[in-house]
């Protein structure tokens, strides 16, 4: 009986020039992930919206010579003067001082623009309250300087010691210091039993 030679299996020819292609892939692919120069410009870097020293809310005061205005402020509370910008011909059109932790606006007066100031208004409606740790020296300081006392400092039924001074330029300051923590209740409570003490006789109601 005939035995079958087994065949052997064609073993599949290795193609030099698909070696090749793969090594050529990779180069390709090592390229592909080579990071790019950089070309996009940088994000410009973010700006606070409140300035750093700032609080939310800044009185801005106008005046007819700012310059002096801010002479006296420093003298009578302190304060130091940030900038100012200036026309040519001397005019203050704006001006920043900084009282404590808290910042205050300037200006010379711009009637073309309806800018005008306490002493042309004949006074300002508005009280500045500067709120400190000793309201008593304070309170010296800015009648020695030159304030007009409008009261003198006293203990206050809403836990305050204060005293209220008007400056050369028409604005009123109520300079104080917290003496003792009042509930608005026992405000509210304190305060009615000071309107009936003070109560006109006859009055009604």
């Amino acid at each position: 009986m005939a035995t079958r030679k087994r065949s052997k299996k064609a073993v599949p020819k290795r193609n030099p020039k698909a070696k090749k292609k793969t090594a050529n892939k990779k180069v390709v692919k090592k390229a592909v992930h080579r990071k790019a120069p950089r070309t996009a410009p940088r994000k410009a870097r973010k700006v606070a919206p409140v300035p750093k020293g700032f609080h939310t809310l800044a009185p801005s005061l106008c005046f007819q010579d700012s310059a002096f205005a801010m002479q006296f402020y420093e003298k009578a509370f302190g304060a130091k003067e940030m900038f100012r910008l200036t026309e040519p011909a001397g005019r203050v059109g704006h001006a920043e001082m900084k009282i404590g932790d808290s910042h205050i606006m300037l200006s010379d007066e711009y009637p073309e623009m309806a800018v005008l100031s306490a002493k042309t208004l004949n006074g300002s409606p508005v009280r500045l309250n500067l709120t400190v740790k000793n309201a008593d020296a304070l309170f010296a300081r800015a009648v020695a300087a030159g304030a007009t006392v409008v009261r003198p400092v006293q203990d206050e039924f809403y836990g305050y010691r204060s005293g209220v001074v008007l400056d050369p330029f028409g604005y009123t300051w109520n300079i104080m210091s917290q003496i003792a923590v009042v509930s608005p209740k026992e405000m509210q409570k304190r305060w009615t039993k000071m309107l009936a003490a003070h109560k006109p006789e006859g009055s009604a109601g």
